[in-house]
């Protein structure tokens, strides 16, 4: 026997589902994100040389995915919500498999406020062991920068994600014959770095820890960062991905402009240390010679010496 009332409740729930399957009512789904395939199951986004803008919705980095036969790997997202969720769309137009990892090279809002486009069930992230302290210590700062740079509309959503679980030396995870090994690694770019190697392909994901094209951007130790780059040269590679650059490069050679880029700086830092030259002094000319040969040059080159200077005035 129906009960009293029945009839009205159960048009009330038909009318809400009706409601919901109705595609006008659908949120708009976002432009899937140009990348491409640089080595079977290997998918990258090569970035602009740009700061963030609304334009480019903070996607100022490299970012790339990793296919296997049961699973989805994500490695960095962009630099805000709305660029992860374009990431998220190309993900799914190249594949049903379910993003089961979301893996970030390191601190910098432009590799990491993407993550929040992937948080769900069944998602994990994975980042270096000194990740969640230095997000935790920078969130108040990267959220209001974000929306000041691309615009509120553009940045709603965004929000910083701690990872889920963290590397402190070498984890493999599995894909479905598809093994990722993830390191980390000292003090360089940054305190956060870590690489993703693809065993499959040879494809190794360096993150910041390389640039090609983009000026590197020191947050660091220069001088970990130089000898993390010559220990890096000594492992065979197919390819690289950089943080910024080329989606794809050959190795080791990719290495030598950024090696040479922080070994002007270094060597410029220490003459104007040595010769009794200010921190401001630094900032204005160390490097200089460099400036031809990357794109953003003034954007971050005297806040590299800066921080080389911190480094090395007493060494």
């Amino acid at each position: 026997m129906q009960r009293p009332g029945a009839s009205r409740w159960q048009g009330l729930v038909l009318f809400a589902l009706a409601c919901v399957a109705t595609p006008a009512a659908a949120q708009p789904q976002p432009e899937p994100l140009a990348v491409r395939e640089i080595a079977p199951g290997v998918f990258v986004h090569q970035a602009p040389y740009a700061l963030a803008l609304p334009k480019n919705l903070g996607f100022v980095g490299n970012a790339g995915f990793v296919v296997g036969r049961d699973a989805v790997a994500v490695i960095d997202t962009g630099g805000s919500k709305a660029a992860g969720e374009a990431l998220k769309a190309a993900i799914g137009a190249r594949t049903a498999l379910p993003v089961r990892y979301v893996i970030n090279t390191h601190m910098h809002p432009d590799h990491v406020l993407g993550d929040a486009a992937f948080v769900g069930p069944g998602v994990t992230f994975i980042g270096h062991h000194n990740l969640p302290e230095a997000l935790s210590a920078r969130a108040a700062s990267y959220l209001p920068a974000t929306a000041r740079l691309i615009g509120p509309e553009a940045a709603e959503g965004t929000r910083v994600i701690l990872p889920d679980e963290t590397v402190d030396t070498v984890r493999t995870i599995d894909l479905g014959a598809r093994p990722l090994r993830l390191e980390a690694w000292r003090t360089a770019h940054t305190a956060t770095d870590l690489t993703v190697f693809d065993e499959t392909t040879g494809t190794w994901f360096l993150g910041d820890l390389l640039f090609l094209g983009h000026v590197p951007a020191l947050d660091g130790k220069a001088l970990g960062w130089i000898a993390i780059l010559e220990e890096m040269k000594r492992r065979p590679a197919a390819r690289v991905v950089p943080g910024h650059g080329p989606a794809s490069a050959p190795w080791p050679e990719a290495a030598a402009p950024t090696e040479r880029y922080l070994n002007r700086l270094v060597a410029d830092v220490r003459a104007s240390v040595k010769a009794g030259g200010t921190m401001a002094e630094a900032a204005r000319t160390a490097g200089r010679e460099e400036a031809p040969h990357w794109q953003l040059f003034d954007d971050f080159n005297a806040r590299n010496a800066t921080s080389a200077y911190h480094e090395l005035e007493w060494e």
